[in-house]
């Protein structure tokens, strides 16, 4: 009789585990992209580049923890890969749209100023995941503006160029390509990145049941419309996000206050139980001498 051939196990990394970390290279390799298009001027297809990136980052994260494959390389790849996409690419989009004829050498300073603190803003999430001690309401916020948005907000000048040229509007265009422009959003769009404003993480926001079929055709309307004009779309995005962020800030004061206040009543009752019973004890008799 044939003896039946054994087949030798391979051994390895499940597939589960790679397909986060494949899905963070290509958004790695579409924050490339978008550095050669801008180098060639087509500023059109950079920008579409670091959307694509950033669709990537949503997902890497979300299906490592459905499939249940996270982990410490994939955490680290996953920040390099967000430094370049979203750090290095945008402010290189930037010089080359508006600030590369500056004779001067101070007009890369922005630029720097914005990829430093790109890379202090994801210093300090990867030092945060670490920290077992913040309360429960703070897991629904980011410290700062996160990288995506923060990649989303500065390219707002290329969004608005692209409409511009789109609409051939002279003035829109001169904005668009103004030097004053350029260097207010890469500097105020840094000191977002590394301030310790609360922003929305809408990870863990719940919507009520009355509003989850007008959010599904607000999703189709903004679907319709980012196909139809996808530059004034992203632009508007960006001012609209930009317009969260007071209400961000006010949501989370109202909760640290709510915390604050049920942390404060727990604990005059546990003081009023403990002199309760301090109260009710029995006397210890006294004993003649």
């Amino acid at each position: 009789m044939l003896r039946q051939k054994i087949r030798p196990r391979v051994k390895g990394i499940s597939f589960n585990r790679i397909i986060p970390n494949l899905l963070t290279m290509l958004g790695l390799c579409a924050g490339l992209i978008g550095i050669r298009s801008a180098i060639h001027g087509d500023f059109d297809k950079a920008v579409i580049a670091i959307v694509i990136a950033a669709c990537f980052d949503g997902l890497d994260g979300r299906i490592a923890r459905l499939l249940r494959g996270t982990s410490r390389f994939g955490a680290e790849l996953d920040s390099l890969a967000d430094f370049l996409s979203f750090g290095i690419s945008p402010c290189f989009i930037l010089y080359m749209w508006a600030l590369q004829d500056i004779k001067s050498g101070y007009a890369f300073v922005p630029c720097a100023m914005f990829a430093a603190c790109m890379a202090l803003r994801l210093a300090r999430f990867n030092a945060s995941l670490e920290d077992k001690d913040n309360p429960k309401y703070a897991s629904n916020f980011f410290t700062g503006v996160p990288a995506p948005a923060g990649a989303g907000i500065v390219l707002f000048p290329v969004f608005l160029g692209l409409e511009a040229n789109k609409l051939q509007w002279d003035f829109l265009i001169h904005i668009a390509h103004s030097e004053i422009l350029t260097i207010i959003m890469l500097v105020t769009t840094s000191f977002l990145l590394i301030s310790t404003i609360p922003i929305w993480s809408f990870k863990n926001f719940k919507v009520p049941t009355a509003y989850v079929l007008p959010l599904f055709l607000g999703t189709s309307i903004y679907a319709t419309v980012l196909v139809a004009d996808p530059w004034g779309t992203f632009a508007f995005s960006g001012l609209l996000y930009l317009c969260t962020i007071p209400l961000s800030y006010r949501s989370f004061r109202l909760l640290r206050a709510d915390a604050e206040a049920l942390h404060k009543e727990a604990s005059e009752e546990d003081e009023e139980d403990s002199t309760q019973t301090a109260d009710e004890a029995p006397t210890p008799p006294i004993t003649p001498p």
